[in-house]
């Protein structure tokens, strides 16, 4: 089964991983990719990637004449999702323990971030005989 796992940050502005001390900095994106060679040796990894923060965001919907309308930037959301992992699991439970490992990323002086992971499942397509 698919798991999407999505890290949002807490929000109160733009986020904040830009401003930390270099070594703090090194040390999470160490940690990043140490997790995502961990779970691609386990076969586990789909996809992973980090975004920029809201501050650079837009919300692009269609006009009426098909064309883009764009919204945004939205510096001061509340929360948003600063990155994500795809995971093939065998369980729900195992897409738990990966979450709680990736919330605990370092952060500032190296304590844990531990920021909220939301888990949801990837729907798959119909049977291929699904009427």
């Amino acid at each position: 089964m698919k798991y999407m796992l999505m890290m949002n940050h807490p929000g109160k502005g733009p986020y904040q991983i830009g401003s930390w001390p270099k070594e703090d900095l090194s040390r999470h994106i160490q940690f990043m990719m140490s997790f995502a060679k961990k779970l691609r040796s386990a076969g586990e990894l789909v996809a992973a990637e980090g975004l920029s923060g809201p501050d650079q965001a837009k919300v692009v919907r269609a006009g009426s004449d098909g064309k883009p309308i764009t919204d945004g930037v939205f510096p001061e959301s509340k929360e948003f999702l600063v990155g994500y992992w795809i995971v093939d699991v065998e369980t729900k439970e195992r897409a738990y323990e990966i979450a709680a490992e990736a919330s605990a990323a370092p952060g500032r002086g190296g304590a844990p971030l531990n920021m909220a992971i939301e888990v949801r499942q990837v729907m798959s397509a119909p049977p291929p005989d699904a009427p």
